[in-house]
């Protein structure tokens, strides 16, 4: 059997790492034209899910190194105002056990290292057009360079925009959240460190601002030789509404654009977003797949941001592509070895509709534009009443041993290590 990928993100990567290592033949085809290239964002929270995933599929020196380039795991969430007050601050392990725990890692170094071994599978500067089956039951995807590829089996892995779905499930709907996002990256220097709210070096931070201004921080510290520089990354998200016309914008303005709208924040908060080097400094309108019915199985079939694209609200959208490369993974094992392959994509698909599109929706409710926060009004009182909640949580600790429990377990659905191990 044949499998042909679309897309060289992380679940496509995932993906042909497993493929191959399960002897089946496979080829992976990406537009980028290098492997560096078009990769915005920065930090990627793998969950236990997302290091059970790479483990499995993943050949053993690959791993390795994937987990030597990541960075210090989080250790606390950290969640305070706007100028620093705080809210609540609980601690957690992220998990000894490589194989099953959290870690914190960036897109560029995590590509590299899943590149690796697959020399012979990834070819770069293939944009895909379209597909088309074929009387023998194979199928054939066409690339804007006027070459073409035929396989027994067609895997989109091609993200937001990814036009094998459109091709495939035409009626599948993305929807804008109504949220716009604002991000930078500075360097992690001492002088900088000292501009971080508390808890921040060495946590993920959520700063909760008025009119649902909403910024979250990471700090990413390498420990691998020849990774990556330290850097804090940076993002800022409010409703649509609240942002002026940044069309045609420059990342320097865009970047003003933040400090415009946070005149009241804390002081050393606006300048971590002064000092953002203005390259680093992006815009994303947030978007998430609509819930589709579930649909006639074939030898096409879609895995990640592809079928079920999410916000970041949960951080599990890596994850659960992640999830998805290794079921499917399984399933076209088992067809490699003489199981009907529709039949085998048919049982991943009714598995990954089920648990991606409930994902879809948790991650939803993190980041809807529409939501009473960010009304005039209202807003001021939900605001009011979120930090009191946050703020009595913290303060006893059984309130709060539940609830990052409750939101390990949005992240974990291994029965890993993951666990709660200080809520005073």
């Amino acid at each position: 059997m044949r499998v042909l990928i679309i897309g060289a993100g992380t679940g496509g990567l995932c993906l042909a790492h497993g493929l191959k290592k399960a002897g089946v033949d496979v080829a992976l085809f990406e537009r980028d034209r290098t492997p560096r290239s078009m990769l915005i964002g920065y930090r990627v929270g793998i969950s236990p899910d997302g290091s059970k995933a790479l483990h499995s599929c993943l050949p053993p020196d690959v791993f390795a190194e994937f987990v030597r380039t990541t960075a210090r795991p989080p250790r606390y969430i950290n969640m305070r105002t706007e100028k620093y007050k705080e809210l609540l601050v609980g601690e957690f392990s992220p998990g000894t056990d490589e194989a099953r725990s959290e870690k914190s890692v960036s897109r560029i170094a995590m590509r590299t290292a899943l590149l690796n071994g697959l020399e012979d599978v990834v070819q770069f500067g293939k944009t895909f057009t379209r597909f088309s089956r074929n009387d023998d039951g194979s199928v054939t995807a066409f690339f804007d360079d006027g070459t073409s590829e035929t396989g027994d089996v067609l895997v989109g892995a091609d993200g937001a925009q990814s036009r094998v779905r459109r091709q495939y499930l035409p009626h599948a709907k993305i929807a804008d959240t109504g949220i716009t996002t604002i991000a930078g990256k500075l360097p992690l220097t001492p002088e900088n460190v000292k501009l971080l709210p508390p808890n921040a070096d060495g946590g993920v931070t959520l700063l909760y601002g008025p009119k649902g201004a909403f910024v979250i921080i990471h700090v990413m510290r390498f420990d691998g030789e020849g990774v990556e520089d330290d850097y804090i990354m940076w993002g800022y998200a409010a409703s649509h509404d609240k942002f002026p016309d940044m069309k045609g914008m420059s990342q320097e303005q865009l970047k003003q654009v933040v400090l415009d709208m946070t005149p009241k924040f804390h002081p050393n908060l606006r300048e971590l977003f002064r000092l953002a080097d203005p390259k680093t400094v992006f815009e994303i309108k947030v978007r998430t797949s609509e819930p589709v019915e579930g649909w006639e199985p074939s030898n096409v079939t879609l895995i990640g941001d592809s079928v079920h694209l999410m916000t970041p609200g949960r951080g599990i959208g890596a994850n659960t592509a992640l999830r998805d490369a290794e079921l499917l993974t399984r399933k076209l094992t088992e067809a490699n070895q003489g199981k009907d392959p529709v039949q085998a994509i048919s049982e991943y698909e009714q598995e990954m509709v089920k648990y991606g599109f409930e994902a879809v929706l948790a991650s939803r409710e993190q980041m809807d534009g529409n939501g009473a926060i960010h009304k005039p009004v209202i807003g001021r009182v939900v605001l009011a009443f979120l930090r009191t909640f946050l703020r009595v949580t913290n303060a006893v600790p059984a309130f709060k041993r539940k609830m990052l429990a409750d939101e390990a377990s949005h992240r974990d659905h291994v029965n890993s290590d993951h666990e709660v191990v200080h809520a005073g």
